[in-house]
């Protein structure tokens, strides 16, 4: 057997590897008696399993000394820590504090260029793939200095930036929160000026909102032009309406570059993908009661929330009458009278306080933190807190994970980690240095999971089963073996500090530490890589 960095190849102990690569695709829950520390040691390595992307060097024992309970309150109030380090980290990213307008200005690839590509494109017909990229690449030479860089930067730093934050903050769940959220809200990064707009989006509407009321969250990603853009409802229209231009010309009359603007007298009619998605995945949920009728009432309630500025690079919500379909609605039963811009906050209000919601939310939320069959009591539990509380997402949180299901024995080490979270945690538990963090993004993207790179808005899967296949675990192994030995770039550890004992606290399975001491001459650096790439170290 071979790992593989991406650049070469490093020859492996074929059969320690191979052992514990098989043992990998089982992913085995560790049976009772298998825990080495003590009961209440094994119960914060839990929580920080749970509630961040896992302990660093320490952290257990300064859990113990400040009290579990104490560490939770802490983090349920993220405003109130000091997160002093990881802004200079991500401060040395170009793109991530830049406005939608300064992107699109500074990385969006020049009108002219994307002519000369298109019509290179056309007499290179018959070129092959790599004469076509190098054709692009030369292109793209010529126009390298009205750029401040490329469209793929802006992607490439947002990925940087989460990882980042996943391995430094000291508000570790609100990163969880954040990408909970970014996740369940989800859009596609390569759709149009998505790229451009993510940022903001992330930044402006799900960050501040990811503790508050849920309606207010669901109403800013519902006006968002990110969201807009992405499921469509920015083109949707009554019909039977005058065509109109969604942005407006420069003020001089002239028609600045833009990404992917509808240009005037496109023809317009009524779009359901947001409709459908606002109901099946951002709120009641696919069995939730809804209709497709109801998908096409609430399409025609939205009609006319688009975006303007796409033309003139600055992008923002605008309600557009003369797109508005005017009828009457009825929308789960209930009758929404033609009101405007208010109908779609009505749909918003009326669905973020359905009783089908308040239980769609509560069992993702439950499925996140406890366990992959959420257990139907404490969901039961967590949605009456939702209604109770007009929707709090710390309350529920909070409800969630104080609750006796939460710190349950048979819950423990019951999740396995998705890509980003088990990069993050080795980086963590390892004590590594992360100076560029752009080969961690590419490796989370080789396991399946490229960040800001899920096409459908279903999100990635919150369970197991997504996470456990051939190509996707030998991946993990592969990673967990270069991390060990040094070879991930931008990322320095110091191999001696690698113990198993302080790898995992919660301590191997007989099975592992069999397989690990059956190999002979196996050095540090290759023990800890074969300990994070160990069925213990993929669970949570």
């Amino acid at each position: 057997m071979t790992t593989r960095n991406g650049t070469g190849s490093v020859p492996s102990k074929a059969g320690c590897a191979a052992a514990v690569g098989l043992a990998l695709l089982a992913i085995p829950a560790l049976p009772a008696g298998t825990v080495s520390v003590a009961d209440d040691d094994a119960a914060v390595v839990h929580v920080l399993n749970r509630l961040s992307y896992g302990p660093r060097p320490g952290e257990v024992h300064k859990v113990k000394a400040i009290g579990l309970r104490t560490w939770i309150d802490r983090q349920l109030e993220p405003g109130r820590l000091a997160d002093p380090a990881l802004g200079a980290r991500l401060a040395r990213l170009r793109t991530g504090s830049l406005s939608s307008h300064e992107l699109i200005e500074g990385y969006e690839v020049p009108r002219e260029a994307r002519r000369d590509i298109a019509a290179r494109r056309a007499e290179m017909e018959s070129a092959s793939e790599e004469e076509m990229r190098a054709a692009r690449r030369e292109l793209m030479r010529k126009y390298a200095g009205q750029m401040e860089g490329s469209p793929r930067l802006v992607v490439a730093e947002l990925q940087q930036a989460k990882v980042l934050r996943a391995i430094y903050a000291e508000r570790q769940l609100d990163e969880v929160m954040a990408d909970f959220w970014l996740n369940h809200f989800n859009v596609f990064a390569q759709k149009g000026p998505v790229k451009f707009l993510l940022a903001e989006y992330e930044r402006e509407v799900i960050r501040p909102r990811a503790w508050g009321r849920f309606e207010d969250l669901l109403l800013a990603t519902a006006e968002s032009p990110a969201m807009l853009f992405y499921l469509d409802n920015w083109l949707s229209a009554d019909p039977n309406a005058r065509s109109v231009e969604a942005g407006r010309r420069g003020a001089r009359g002239t028609t600045p570059r833009r990404p992917d603007a509808q240009g005037p007298g496109r023809r317009r009619g009524l779009n359901e993908n947001y409709a459908r998605e606002i109901m099946e995945l951002h709120t009641l949920g696919v069995e939730g009661g809804y209709t497709q009728k109801d998908v096409t009432e609430v399409a025609r309630c939205f009609t006319g929330w688009t975006i303007r500025g796409l033309r003139e690079g600055r992008p923002e919500f605008h309600f557009e009458p003369r797109l508005h379909d005017p009828g009457d609605k009825v929308v789960l039963g209930q009758t929404i009278s033609g009101g405007g811009q208010d109908e779609g906050r009505k749909v918003i209000r009326l669905l973020a306080t359905h009783p089908s919601t308040a239980r769609f939310i509560a069992a993702k939320l439950v499925r996140r933190f406890v366990a992959d069959d959420p257990p139907a009591a404490l969901v039961d539990r967590a949605a009456a807190v939702f209604g109770k509380t007009g929707g709090e997402i710390r309350a529920v949180v909070r409800a969630i994970v104080t609750a006796p299901e939460f710190l349950g024995a048979e819950h423990r080490n019951a999740k396995v980690k998705t890509p980003l979270e088990l990069v993050a945690s080795a980086v963590r538990a390892s004590g590594a240095t992360v100076d560029d963090a752009g080969a961690l993004a590419r490796r989370i993207g080789d396991m399946g999971m490229p960040l800001y790179m899920q096409q459908p808005p279903t999100g990635y899967k919150d369970t197991s089963d997504a996470w456990v296949s051939t190509s996707g675990l030998l991946a993990r192994l592969n990673f967990a073996l270069d991390l060990a030995g040094g070879r991930i770039a931008g990322v320095t550890l110091d191999p001696s500090r690698l113990t198993p004992a302080a790898l995992v606290p919660q301590g191997l399975s007989e099975t592992t530490r069999k397989t690990i001491d059956a190999e002979e001459g196996l050095s540090p650096a290759r023990v800890a890589g074969l300990v994070l790439g160990s069925p213990e170290f993929q669970r949570r």
